[in-house]
């Protein structure tokens, strides 16, 4: 099995591992969940309960991944409403795994970019046309601004809302640092920007390149590669389509090879 024997580390927050960990451990790789980010609710609903109450006056809504639709879809039904709330929206979901949770939940999507970024979702909307349009956009805390900023540039009126939080868990620098230094890790993974930034964090005091001299790093996407690359660290894996299954299959290959 092209994965035999070999130790990949998963970045990515716990409840989201499961699936990954499964497709890895099928081509026969042993798998550590090493969670560097952790998904919480906002610490106020205050803007996301604003949004839920006028959004018939949206003309879209966007959500820029899986953990959006969760939270905002869980603020939804606190608030008594449900699917029937977002009848007469467009919906635009980032990519298939978040247009996944937006239809296991009734919802339509009405469009998903070709490439699973910010950028294409622009591009896509700048063919469509949003002069004058309202759009919701419901995402982390932190996050890039150039989807906000391109589609007001465009025209469009924008509400950004926060529906989740990512934080770093507590504790675990000694435990990665131990794997580092014994060499117990083949591969690292990236899912997303944060998951660098936390991992980084734990490991701040370390001489990285030594370190990491070793390992192969694997990005799901371009920005998060980018992160990588800004820290003086060299991408080694990174696939063609940003997703689990994409990401997967590069790993595979990367060790074929």
């Amino acid at each position: 099995m092209p994965l035999s024997e070999k130790i990949i580390l998963i970045t990515r927050a716990r409840e989201q591992s499961v699936e990954f960990a499964t497709r890895l451990k099928k081509f026969g790789a042993e798998v550590i969940e090493f969670p560097t980010i952790e998904i919480v609710p906002p610490l106020s609903w205050r803007n996301v309960d604003r949004a839920i109450s006028q959004l018939k006056s949206y003309d879209w809504i966007i959500f820029t991944s899986a953990n959006g639709v969760n939270f905002f879809y869980q603020r939804l039904n606190e608030k008594g409403k449900d699917r029937r709330s977002l009848s007469g929206l467009k919906i635009c979901a980032i990519g298939p795994a978040t247009a996944e949770q937006l239809k296991k939940r009734g919802a339509r999507v009405d469009y998903i970019p070709k490439e699973f970024v910010a950028e294409s979702i622009l591009r896509g909307f700048k063919r469509m046309g949003v002069e004058g349009k309202k759009i919701l956009l419901a995402r982390a805390k932190k996050a890039r601004d150039v989807l906000p900023e391109g589609l007001k540039k465009m025209g469009a009126t924008v509400d950004v809302v926060e529906a989740y939080r990512t934080i770093k868990p507590k504790g675990g620098a000694l435990r990665l640092k131990r794997l580092l230094r014994k060499k117990e890790v083949d591969v690292i993974t990236f899912t997303s920007s944060s998951t660098v930034t936390h991992f980084l964090d734990l490991l701040k005091k370390e001489a990285l390149k030594n370190l990491l001299k070793e390992v192969a790093i694997a990005c799901i996407g371009p920005i998060t590669a980018r992160t990588v690359r800004e820290a003086g660290l060299k991408v080694h894996i990174q696939p063609k389509e940003y997703t689990i299954p994409g990401l997967t299959q590069v790993i595979v290959e990367y060790f074929k090879k």
